[in-house]
């Protein structure tokens, strides 16, 4: 998977229709149980929700281009622990996660000066080997509404030993 270049720009640079495909692709709903069909105006909050968090909390999401196309989004999003990472691609991009979230925690850690950061998943997704080989340990679980996920937390010194 290397020689893919990895690109985060802020969710409000990138168009609307592409947010909007992504947030109705029913091959990602299975595994965002938090998730529901969203018209066209309900995308152009939604990213304004998650932009808005640059300013309230110094981080937030990105939009990913992979190679220049539109291929999802991740970041974080401040959860009562702390901030959360979530990476989420269309089908066609699924296989590059670990290198996005890869740069996306570099920037985390780096660039805005996390000390820690945790990822909630669904139980429908294992998360054994990706997380492990992040750095992430267990951190018990989380319910959001009627959902229960897996949480994981990741330090910066965790990160610091597992991306050298």
């Amino acid at each position: 998977m290397t020689g893919i270049h990895v690109d985060l720009v802020r969710l409000t640079d990138v168009a609307l229709d592409d947010v909007h495909a992504l947030l109705n692709e029913p091959r990602l709903r299975r595994h965002m149980p938090l998730s529901s069909d969203v018209d066209r105006s309900g995308a152009a909050a939604w990213v304004r929700a998650k932009d808005a968090q640059w300013e309230q909390h110094g981080y937030g999401p990105w939009a990913v281009l992979l190679d220049g196309t539109f291929a999802g989004w991740a970041g974080f999003q401040a959860e009562e622990a702390g901030p959360d990472l979530a990476v989420v691609l269309l089908p066609q991009h699924w296989g590059h996660g670990l290198l996005v979230a890869q740069e996306a925690l570099r920037r985390g850690f780096d660039d805005l000066g996390l000390d820690t950061v945790l990822v909630a998943l669904p139980t429908t997704r294992e998360p054994g080997r990706v997380v492990a080989r992040l750095g992430f340990v267990p951190d018990g679980e989380v319910a959001y509404g009627a959902a229960t996920f897996r949480r994981f937390r990741l330090s910066r010194p965790a990160w610091r030993r597992t991306s050298a």
